[in-house]
């Protein structure tokens, strides 16, 4: 009997409406659009609106309105030209406050947004996204690794027990370390030996009770080589940390990374993560007394081992050492939570075992005595001298919060003092590296598609004309069923797109030759079903009976074929990167669909075709 349980036309319909519901928002263009997020100090309101509404018209540009998306302002513009222009504007206007970056608004509607629907995901190959190129601050890593050098000499010469009156770094990259006057005539060649044994790459000369220590011009190389590198694994990890599927981050010539990321929506927050360079510094306090500090600074009073920090919310300056126990680079792992006790924003920090054991040191030898968390940010700004854009950095550095060591502890700890946000980015800085040396952004766009939107567009046309001339086909050649055929395609496409697009899949053009495949599996699986009804008919068997023993008889051979797909797929999509990853995706989801349209749906529909009817002298096949 050519029967089909009721329950299966309950779960097809609700797969066929959840499709077509989540499949919905790809028909919505996205606006470009100019993307204003306020910094520490900033605030996106009515007036920043008004505001940035006024400097558009007093520029000329036209808009298609601003509005207010969480914590961000957007600006919608007619194209892309507008756009730059726009965005060039906002930048002078809204000051270092506000983070301005490009973007491209979504037109979902509201409801739709509200039930999760979202559009596809576009790769670069088929969209476009945004484009940065940064430039590294080469002399920065190369002061950065100095520095460390030369506290690296100050710590030997006191394991060494070797007295010493300053270690200095000179501007020609070298370290110069002088003794004290009352060190005997070995000191400095014990010096000597015990500074080779611990940095043997470095260049070590002795005059008298003088020290000068150089890097050799390979090792400088290495540093700023080095530098790079470590920025660039440190990119793909924020971007990791950002969702971004298939990002392109290559390194440009000496000293700039080019980033593109595909279909940004959020590229304010792109932008802040990945050029960001914001860390956690603890200290020794020296004095955190106001009136002390306050008479120190006064009179220049100031201890050598001491510098002057401002703590947050105006609470004053504070003495700190200058000699920092544990930086974010000795950081590997970190968790924005709230404190369980306080209920107040914290960061969750664990250490590495040599950052461990300096802090485990440090809180042995200074139970009850306070210690400082400082919260660094290097700022990227840009002012115009007679005529031309110069960039540096401006440094931000404050105490987040000072308390007293109440017991030891080492690799695990709690950092509060921060807001909430700046928990949360700061977790997540925290949790995908340190850059080496601090970047500015020279350069950023939106971009097009790589292939060009011509070729783009001739490449879907080319799929839409094939996938409409095997509907024909099947049509012609097998009738009825051919129809049947054609509807389980139409019905696999629907769910490939709802899916990817639910999930946030990227779609590229590898992954419509995977979407192509998965097509043509489901066409293989519903060719192997009608020949088999074709043979049973043939065998004389009736009309009801030939579609049963179709189906069941050639679903075993599909689930073996499909599963071979499967593990073909599973094995790009965990080995490959890139293009093949998104192949690999668009054909698994493709696979199970097929399987589900071929097997389920095809007989739903052929059982209410032929079903009902008591005699069935012919099949439409």
């Amino acid at each position: 009997m050519l029967e089909f349980p009721r329950w299966k036309y309950v779960v097809i319909l609700i797969v066929l409406a959840l499709s077509a519901l989540y499949a919905l928002p790809n028909i919505y263009q996205k606006d470009p659009a100019v993307q204003i997020t306020a910094n520490r100090g900033g605030q996106v309101d009515d007036a920043l609106r008004e505001r940035v509404l006024a400097d558009l018209k007093v520029a000329g540009i036209n808009n298609l309105g601003a509005e207010k998306e969480g914590d961000s302002l957007i600006v919608r513009l007619p194209d892309l030209q507008t756009q730059a222009a726009a965005s060039a504007t906002l930048r002078d206007s809204v000051g270092e406050n506000y983070t301005v970056a490009l973007n491209l608004a979504s037109t979902v509607p509201d409801w739709l947004q509200r039930l999760g629907g979202r559009p596809m995901v576009l790769g670069l190959d088929l969209q476009g996204g945004v484009h940065f190129v940064l430039q590294v601050d080469q002399k920065a890593a190369v002061d950065k690794r100095m520095d460390a050098y030369a506290e690296d000499v100050r710590g030997t010469l006191r394991e060494s027990r070797v007295p010493f009156q300053s270690v200095e770094r000179r501007p020609d990259n070298s370290i110069v370390a002088t003794l004290s006057p009352s060190a005997d005539d070995a000191a400095a060649e014990r010096a000597r030996l015990a500074l080779v044994k611990a940095q043997p790459t470095l260049g070590y000369d002795v005059a008298g009770k003088r020290i000068t220590v150089t890097v050799p011009d390979a090792e400088l190389s290495q540093i700023t080589n080095g530098a790079i590198e470590q920025n660039i694994n440190t990119l793909r990890n924020r971007v990791n940390q950002l969702g971004v599927a298939e990002p392109i981050i290559q390194r440009q010539g000496a000293d700039r990374v080019v980033v593109q990321l595909p279909g940004v929506q959020d590229t304010a927050e792109a932008k802040r993560m990945i050029g960001a360079t914001a860390t956690l510094e603890y200290r020794a306090v020296v004095d955190n007394n106001p009136a002390s500090v306050a008479d120190k600074i006064a009179t220049g009073r100031i201890p050598p081992e001491a510098k002057i920090y401002q703590q947050r919310d105006n609470r004053g300056p504070i003495l700190l050492n200058k000699r920092v126990i544990v930086t974010g680079d000795q950081m590997v792992a970190a968790q924005a939570q709230n404190d369980p006790t306080t209920g107040i924003p914290s960061v969750s920090v664990t250490l590495n075992s040599v950052g461990g054991q300096r802090m485990f040191d440090f809180t042995s030898a200074n139970v009850g005595k306070p210690m400082a968390v400082v919260y660094t940010e290097r700022v990227p700004t840009v002012t115009e001298v007679d005529g031309r854009e110069v960039r540096s950095f401006r440094v931000n550095e404050e105490v987040i919060s000072v308390a007293n060591i109440n017991g030891v502890f080492g690799k695990n700890f709690q950092t509060t003092g921060l807001e909430k946000k700046e928990a949360d980015d700061l977790a997540k800085l925290l949790k995908s590296g340190s850059l080496a040396a601090p970047m500015d952004f020279v350069e950023e766009r939106v971009v097009g598609p790589s292939l060009g939107a011509e070729n783009v567009e001739r490449g879907i046309t080319a799929v839409i004309y094939a996938f409409m001339f095997t509907l024909v086909f099947f049509t012609v050649y097998y009738r009825m069923f051919g129809l049947i055929t054609s509807a389980a395609m139409l019905f696999n496409l629907l769910i490939v797109v709802a899916v990817m697009s639910l999930f946030g899949a990227t779609m590229t053009l590898p992954g419509f030759a995977g979407l192509a495949l998965s097509v043509g599996l489901s066409v293989d699986a519903n060719v192997l079903i009608n020949e088999r009804i074709r043979e049973e008919l043939r065998a004389g068997v009736p009309g009801k009976s030939a579609i049963v023993a179709g189906y069941e008889r050639a679903s075993g051979t599909i689930l073996d074929a499909n599963l071979t797909g499967l593990i073909v797929g599973v094995a790009l999509f965990a080995f490959g990167t890139g293009p093949l990853k998104g192949f690999a995706l668009t054909m698994i989801i493709g696979i199970f669909a097929s399987m589900f349209t071929a097997i389920t749906v095809s007989r739903a529909l052929a059982t209410l075709i032929y079903g009902r009817r008591k005699k069935l002298q012919n099949v439409a096949i």
